[in-house]
């Protein structure tokens, strides 16, 4: 048996832990719970179909059943469900869209995921007329944060978790057998692997800070309506999410230059200016603004790998706006390059850099 300590236990540390544990590990973390993270907002949209150009998310084929499984295996252990499959419906703005979207679904390989003529629900009649729908199949949404809250509790009833940031100092000694564990770690021992899952807050590990890290800031509204109630996910201009007892996810901002990841209130009236065009058939109230940073990277691949001049000393990060469909798959390769020495796929590898 072999002992990890993850650093950052949002939804990229929660999938790899669990990984590790269910191959027979001891897993640690340190989590800083008062630094707000981007799984902690998130509506954990799995999205097969985005952009203008209507393209398939990047491996989307592969990633689908690979969380669907994984998600699964975690809603078995934890008692409550995770994965909710969700129909998609996006707006179609004009004729032109509307053939690039009939063209595109024409396509052998997009068939499957495509729906000229989708069925809106209730959507009509609680939102702005719009010139057409176009439906996304194999669309879902993840309930990130419940995930990683019931693997937070669980981890604090087993003296699992540390609270608190890191101290990068103490990472060679708790990687080394023989010197044991320095600082905060003392009481946990050393560990084989120490994995960093610290969203974008890893740009200020001084061991993987020679990545090119990213950051988005993205800001969301949760709403309560009256009925009608809507039963999907729809995409005009922003997304609106069911969640639950008649609450919406409402987002998201994305913006690239930032000071901080604290709501702001530009960004709450462009949001709220957006849903007063979408909701025009039923009343809603405000009862929630928040803010993060997604880890994003410039050629929107993943960070995964181990530190070149440090054995042991793993990252897996990078999982931007598409993390709930990402982190399963990407989890398995890191977890696999530990375990069983398999190589990491070239695109994703941080060699590449």
């Amino acid at each position: 048996m072999l002992k990890f300590l993850i650093i950052g236990q949002g939804l990229a540390g929660t999938l790899v832990g669990h990984r590790l544990e269910q191959a027979g590990h001891e897993v640690h973390y340190v989590d800083a719970p008062e630094q707000t993270a981007s799984s902690a907002i998130a509506a954990g949209i799995v999205n097969p179909i985005t952009g203008r150009r209507f393209v398939k998310s990047w491996k989307i084929d592969d990633l689908i059943p690979e969380a669907k499984t994984l998600y699964a295996n975690l809603e078995q252990q934890l008692g409550h469900k995770i994965w909710y499959a969700s129909p998609l419906v996006r707006t179609l703005y004009n004729r032109g869209d509307r053939n690039d979207w009939q063209a595109r679904s024409a396509d052998p390989g997009y068939a499957d995921y495509m729906e000229d003529e989708p069925n809106p629900g209730q959507i009509p009649a609680i939102t702005a007329p719009v010139f057409a729908y176009a439906g996304v199949r194999h669309a879902a949404r993840v309930d990130v944060a419940g995930l990683v809250g019931s693997v937070r509790k669980k981890l604090v009833q087993e003296d699992r978790l540390l609270s608190g940031a890191m101290e990068y100092e103490d990472i060679p000694e708790v990687l080394g057998a023989a010197a044991g564990a320095g600082g905060r770690l003392k009481k946990k021992g050393y560990y084989n692997h120490v994995v960093c899952c610290e969203g974008w807050r890893a740009r200020y590990n001084p061991y993987f800070s020679y990545l090119p890290h990213g950051g988005n800031k993205g800001e969301v509204l949760i709403i309560k309506t009256k009925a009608p109630l809507l039963d999907r996910m729809f995409k005009h201009r922003v997304f609106l999410v069911p969640l639950a007892n008649g609450t919406y996810w409402v987002g998201a901002t994305s913006e690239n230059r930032f000071t901080d990841d604290s709501p702001t209130p530009t960004n709450r009236q462009f949001l709220e200016d957006r849903l007063a065009e979408i909701l025009t058939g039923t009343e809603y109230e405000i009862i929630g603004h928040h803010a993060a940073v997604r880890p994003t990277v410039k050629d929107r691949r993943m960070f995964i790998g181990q530190h070149p001049e440090v054995p042991g000393l793993w990252i897996f990060n990078g999982l931007g706006t598409k993390g709930a469909s990402l982190a399963p798959l990407g989890s398995r390769w890191l977890t696999e390059a530990i375990l069983e020495g398999k190589d990491i796929p070239a695109e994703v590898d941080i060699q590449r850099f």
